[in-house]
């Protein structure tokens, strides 16, 4: 698959239980899942790939959208440029590295990169 700037490249929701999770949306719409440790498990096979973070905060806004750019930082100066604000500064994880954001009305997207 081919990275795009500025693109929705993957989706990301909280769960309290990721076995009971991954149970739930393979039994009823067939996604395939691989566990990067106990906390988090990515899908696939679902039109567009995502994951499951464990949590045990209340869920109020269910899905982190999650943008693709190469370059984090010019991208997160364009955000805060635009009027956006960084909510969880620049960091590592398997396989790349992220941001996130809120646009103007307060919802919270990321940006990640694999460079």
């Amino acid at each position: 698959m081919k990275l795009v700037n500025s693109t929705i490249n993957y989706i990301e929701f909280k769960a309290f239980d990721l076995e009971k999770t991954k149970a739930f949306y393979s039994s009823c719409f067939g996604w395939k899942f691989t566990d990067y440790g106990p906390t988090y498990t990515a899908f696939s096979e679902s039109g567009l790939e995502g994951g499951f973070e464990t949590s045990e905060e209340t869920v109020v806004n269910g899905a982190l959208i999650v943008l693709y750019h190469e370059n984090l930082i010019h991208i997160q100066q364009k955000i805060i440029e635009a009027g956006g604000k960084v909510v969880r500064e620049i960091f590592s994880f398997p396989g790349g590295r992220r941001f996130h954001f809120t646009d103007p009305s307060g919802n919270e997207l990321a940006v990640w990169s694999d460079k």
